[in-house]
């Protein structure tokens, strides 16, 4: 099989089956994945967040821009996950549960670590009127929360990981994929939208509690549309804080994004300036919440300085 067709015309019983065998190969723009795996959890985690996205089966007129897998290794008292990608396992193995957290943590890892021909950042990133918010963060800050927020409310996705920065034109091109929700966060989102679609539940990982939020339609429909950025906004979570936005200066905004960049050491002074050009049209501001609806009548009211 070589041609496309989305991931929901696949019954449950025979995605399995294709996983198990010779997987099959996940269009995520602007990628392929090729994706093996026997561990039941991965297949019910496509199957439910990546139903809409494109798949064909693997073969010699597909190509694929990374060959990854989840496998189980059996011990006698608890088996575990192992990833691999070309055959390598670069992490150490975990719990059997977590094998569906672990491909998307190991796919975020496969682009930031091999895909120097685009500028990454660590970021959560979203586009509202053709314009683009990147929300560079450490963990615990909010970040994924506030972007699993602003996406239910008709922000466009873009990621919730990484900006994908092109050089040349100083656009971000799109990675939409599932929103990792950590702890709390899962609860929350899923009392601010109870429709909502959350994938499978992996308890006490190394982040606590994880689970993914299924992307927009939206979000996937213009799964190929760039767009340039407009504001850097450093959110930070604080519970029982009141609403306080500050403007940070451009060059400790430029400071930030640099250290937040995977690989603009890569792209040697080209990148760095890529990186100046995107903080100098940007609005940049620091963003203390403690009340989600509150940050978000914020964003809706956002108007770019620059057109």
């Amino acid at each position: 099989m070589s041609e496309f067709a989305p991931l929901h015309s696949l019954s449950p019983q025979v995605l399995q089956q294709r996983l198990s065998g010779p997987g099959l190969c996940l269009v995520i723009s602007p990628f392929v994945m090729h994706i093996r795996s026997p561990i039941p959890v991965v297949a019910r985690g496509l199957g439910s967040l990546y139903a809409e996205y494109l798949f064909s089966g693997p073969g010699p007129s597909v190509f694929a821009d990374f060959h990854v897998a989840v496998l189980p290794r059996r011990r006698w008292y608890k088996p575990l996950s192992v990833f691999q990608m070309d055959g390598l396992q670069p992490f150490t193995p975990l719990a059997l549960e977590e094998a569906f957290a672990f491909l998307e943590w190991g796919m975020n890892w496969c682009v930031t670590s091999h895909c120097h021909r685009l500028l990454t950042v660590h970021s959560a990133v979203l586009e509202n009127h053709g314009h683009v918010v990147l929300l560079p963060a450490p963990p615990g800050s909010g970040k994924s929360t506030l972007c699993a927020a602003l996406m239910l409310n008709g922000w466009r996705l873009l990621s919730d990981e990484m900006a994908l920065l092109d050089v040349d034109t100083g656009r971000v091109l799109p990675f939409p994929r599932p929103v990792s929700l950590k702890n709390r966060s899962i609860d929350v989102i899923r009392r601010l939208d109870p429709s909502v679609v959350i994938g499978p539940v992996a308890h006490d990982t190394m982040k606590g509690t994880v689970a993914h939020l299924k992307v927009s339609s939206l979000s996937l429909e213009q799964a190929r549309v760039s767009a340039p950025p407009a504001w850097i906004v450093f959110p930070k979570y604080e519970e029982g804080a009141s609403l306080a936005v500050t403007e940070r200066p451009k060059a400790q905004a430029l400071v930030e994004l640099a250290s937040n960049s995977f690989n603009h050491h890569v792209h040697g002074r080209a990148g760095f300036e890529a990186l100046s050009r995107v903080t100098d049209r940007s609005d940049c501001h620091d963003l203390r919440y403690g009340d989600l609806d509150q940050a978000l009548r914020w964003f809706s009211e956002l108007k770019p300085s620059l057109p």
